[in-house]
């Protein structure tokens, strides 16, 4: 199942957010090899002392943690504005209270295996993206926006994500990082359900729905910032 950890919800949910950061530990540090600071079996950076939001998918008894996102406003401090500013236009401004950052999205692959043996690695995420699509649009968020390396933009497009490109810059590691926007809104949601033959929701709480503006009027800002 999915579900949404909020920060008066950290201390009953310990134990899953217990398995996330050592999650991220072995995905990140020890399998990517990213340089993210690693303390007592733990991936756990200065963002998450900010009150983030993180989507985790669950068993149904909240024991069993298979992947988690971590979700942060870009009105506040985030990776985009302090890290990876360099990968979108200058002229672009993304923090809006509409706008979301997506990071340190993960998969237990062993877990999965083990429980969901007919759900491989890369429907797991496709399903993920799905989820976060599902959350944002629940939560009155009307664009995620995520840095990735170039070859997991297949992924996103796999899952029938509304991914719009906008940068990308060297420096950061053996690859490019790109800066991508994408589309929270009904249309997107039902165009990725189909793609992935989902009918139901992941998400217990889908129950909101966004102003139709939000997309349209970033979509506009983006298209003047590249022109110039």
């Amino acid at each position: 199942m999915i579900t949404v950890i909020q920060p008066h919800h950290y201390r009953q949910h310990r134990g899953l957010l217990d398995q996330m950061f050592r999650l991220r530990k072995r995905v990140f540090f020890d399998q990517l090899d990213w340089e993210v600071p690693v303390h007592g079996g733990w991936e756990r950076d200065a963002y998450d002392d900010f009150g983030p939001a993180y989507l985790v998918w669950t068993d149904g008894r909240y024991k069993a943690l298979y992947g988690a996102i971590r979700l942060l406003p870009t009105t506040g401090p985030t990776l985009l504005y302090d890290v990876f500013r360099r990968t979108f236009p200058e002229q672009i401004d993304l923090a809006a209270p509409g706008i979301w950052e997506g990071t340190r999205m993960c998969i237990d692959e062993a877990l999965l295996a083990r429980d969901h043996p007919t759900i491989d690695p890369g429907r797991a995420f496709c399903l993920m993206l799905l989820a976060l699509c599902e959350v944002a649009l629940a939560h009155g968020i009307h664009t995620m926006v995520s840095n990735y390396e170039p070859h997991l933009k297949r992924v996103y497009q796999k899952a029938g994500a509304a991914l719009d490109e906008i940068g990308r810059a060297d420096g950061y590691g053996k690859r490019p990082v790109c800066c991508g926007v994408f589309e929270v809104s009904e249309r997107i949601l039902g165009a990725m359900r189909e793609k992935l033959d989902i009918a139901e929701p992941l998400y217990p709480r889908h129950d909101c729905q966004l102003p139709r503006r939000g997309w349209g009027a970033l979509k506009e800002r983006v298209a003047e910032a590249v022109a110039i």
